[in-house]
């Protein structure tokens, strides 16, 4: 399996962001860590072995990066509304820094589906809800969408716009709405354990649901969105 790391200085977190990448070719994923865990995370916990045959032949070619959750919601001493700028600037990391560099390998029409765990799955949620132009779908497990209670009840436009509960439920743009509306790779999953809160997920299933119900006037909804749970 082919692996390779690479490093530089971001001019938006003002720190140096390590990459690593699993694969030749194929559909591009890009993982998010859990919590204040590294780009290494997955690979340690065997996530890249247990896809390692859909990267071999080419059908997947991975991407990890590091999080900034240390620095933002998990840092008690960072004043909120500093924790939430810093998931601004690492939205443009993503989008301005890390995309482009996956789209100088795998073509300029590249759509990488975004994926975690835990925090990953909030930061993987939420790129991909604000960008399905430059995203193809997200696969969240186990994670939390609102993330307001790390913010000590401060509330501003950094807060909201990273909010995926909160955005998602007023989106009207004419432009992202129909592209959720037809996305075709949205998963919603959650585990049963006892650091598990499914609810969490099913808030924002059903988010999801409304809003494509919308669309068709009733509250049938045939996609592949869903709350899926596992023991």
């Amino acid at each position: 399996m082919e692996r390779r790391t690479t490093s530089w200085y971001s001019p938006n977190l003002n720190m140096e962001m390590p990459l690593v990448a699993y694969g030749h070719a194929g559909q591009t994923l890009l993982m998010l860590p859990t919590a204040a865990a590294d780009y290494l995370e997955y690979e340690r916990f065997y996530l890249v072995d247990a896809i390692k045959p859909f990267i071999e032949t080419g059908r997947i070619r991975a991407y990890s990066i590091n999080s900034v959750n240390r620095y933002s919601l998990l840092n008690e001493q960072m004043p909120p509304h500093l924790k939430a700028e810093l998931i601004t600037r690492y939205d443009r990391y993503i989008t301005e820094e890390v995309l482009p560099l996956i789209r100088n390998e795998n073509g300029e029409d590249a759509r990488p589906i975004t994926t975690g765990a835990s925090l990953g799955a909030f930061l993987a949620a939420n790129e991909y809800f604000k960008h399905p132009d430059l995203f193809r779908g997200v696969i969240a497990m186990s994670g939390s969408y609102d993330i307001r209670s790390y913010l000590n009840g401060f509330y501003d436009d950094n807060v909201y716009f990273n909010n995926p509960v909160d955005y998602l439920s007023k989106l009207e743009d004419d432009h992202y709405l129909p592209l959720l509306r037809k996305a075709d790779s949205i998963y919603i999953l959650s585990g049963q354990g006892s650091y598990e809160d499914p609810k969490r997920s099913q808030q924002l299933s059903d988010i999801l649901k409304l809003r494509h119900s919308e669309r068709e006037g009733n509250s049938a909804y045939a996609g592949s969105v869903g709350a899926g749970r596992q023991s």
